[in-house]
């Protein structure tokens, strides 16, 4: 996992920087041409550095378009403040929808003596990761069903609290168990910018994760596009749902 840079970043140039990656007025991204628009975003892009930096979570464009002058384009932004860091230690990565700094990946060793032990996933804990990463929205039973045996509760509890795995909402069935996908904090633990960047079949076999005598019929599914939104045979969680499921303390009511 990249690691959060803990020295000061270096401000970025306002003049053109093709070597650097820097703001070129030229790019075929297309940013704004009148000079008093380049400074316009370029303060904004400072801005927009200083919160993200100073942030320990990733920080969505919904947040910075709250903090930074009316009529900027967030997206554009960003992208051309990405561009800056792309070749420095510090590398500026999106996250979902949201922005992060991340130490270079190449220059990760650096940080290993300081990089904090996590405890490993058992082997059960992994296989149910990657089904809820790939098959999500997923209950419980439909878990066990694609492993083929059964998935103890204390296994579920246990990706619940490395929160890369949340309960989204109830499926529509009877009984309406609870449905299972992967948080943003997933897709950042595993440098993904979304979670169709998941490695499909043919990277999974040059991995030497899938053996190359798969069955003709075997497929990956395709991740959802968009993870947050419920599917047409989900129901959101009540609070009614939450104190059962033991996440929201019970209301007292006063007589």
């Amino acid at each position: 996992m990249s690691e959060r840079a803990n020295a000061s970043v270096v401000p970025f140039k306002l003049e053109d920087e093709p070597e650097e990656g820097g703001i070129n007025q030229d790019s075929t991204q297309g940013p704004a041409q009148n000079p008093a628009e380049r400074l316009h975003l370029a303060e904004a892009m400072r801005m927009a550095e200083a919160i993200v930096f100073a942030s320990a979570e990733p920080v969505s464009e919904k947040q910075l378009a709250a903090r930074l002058p009316d009529g900027i384009n967030v997206s554009l932004a960003m992208a051309e403040l990405q561009d800056v860091y792309a070749r420095r230690g510090v590398n500026l990565v999106r996250v979902g929808d949201a922005w992060a700094f991340r130490t270079a990946g190449d220059l990760a060793f650096l940080m290993s003596r300081d990089t904090v032990q996590q405890r490993k996933l058992s082997r059960a804990a992994l296989e149910v990761l990657a089904i809820i990463a790939y098959h999500q929205p997923v209950t419980r039973a439909e878990i066990e069903d694609i492993r083929g045996v059964e998935t103890s509760k204390g296994t579920l509890d246990t990706l619940l609290e490395t929160e890369w795995v949340r309960m989204r909402g109830r499926r529509k069935t009877p009984g309406r168990p609870v449905t299972y996908g992967t948080t943003e904090t997933f897709l950042d633990h595993f440098a993904l910018e979304e979670i169709r960047d998941l490695p499909g079949m043919e990277e999974l076999k040059g991995a030497g994760l899938l053996s190359g005598r798969m069955p003709s019929n075997f497929s990956i599914p395709q991740p959802p596009a968009d993870p947050d939104v419920l599917t047409e045979d989900e129901d959101p969680l009540t609070d009614i749902d939450l104190e059962e499921l033991g996440l929201l303390t019970p209301r007292v009511t006063e007589d």
